[in-house]
């Protein structure tokens, strides 16, 4: 069973996971509509992925008997410069989620929660993935720099990602 600060912790971590995949779907329609098909597509299915993360958080609350409490979520934003402010901004959003899930993860060791510690060890580690594959994509963009042809390739590149 859950104690309260841990199911009141786990609950803002499921609330923000899912205000990310808001954001990150957002990020997509600002792509489609920059006919970035290929971005947008990326970003659509990094909006399932986090998704995906909530509902990990939605179902293990429930597995130790705790209580779900979904929260109001904001617009995001909706207008960029670019894809390289969307992935400044994406890195910056992943940083802070990695943040978040270490608190969380400082929290649960500190209440002796053994089986929400492990639990999050898997976020640990999806945060290290999360962050370098932003990172990875905001040096390829910076790369490409003002180069249209560099970022029709890139688009197409993005294209290929597939929901696992």
């Amino acid at each position: 069973m859950l104690n309260d600060k841990v199911q009141k912790a786990l609950n803002a971590q499921m609330n923000f996971e899912l205000s990310s995949s808001y954001l990150y779907l957002a990020m997509a329609a600002y792509f489609a509509s920059e006919n970035l098909n290929g971005f947008a597509q990326w970003m659509r299915v990094q909006s399932g992925e986090e998704y995906g993360h909530a509902m990990k958080i939605y179902s293990y609350i429930h597995q130790r008997n705790g209580r779900v409490n979904l929260a109001t979520i904001d617009a995001p934003k909706s207008q960029w410069k670019g894809a390289a402010e969307v992935f400044t901004e994406t890195l910056k959003h992943e940083q802070k989620v990695t943040d978040s899930v270490d608190k969380l993860v400082d929290l649960a060791a500190a209440e002796k929660d053994h089986a929400t510690n492990a639990f999050l060890q898997w976020f640990v580690t999806e945060q290290v993935e999360e962050e370098a594959t932003a990172l990875n994509i905001l040096d390829k963009i910076k790369l490409v720099g003002d180069n249209k042809s560099g970022l029709f390739f890139l688009d197409r590149e993005m294209g290929m990602r597939a929901a696992h």
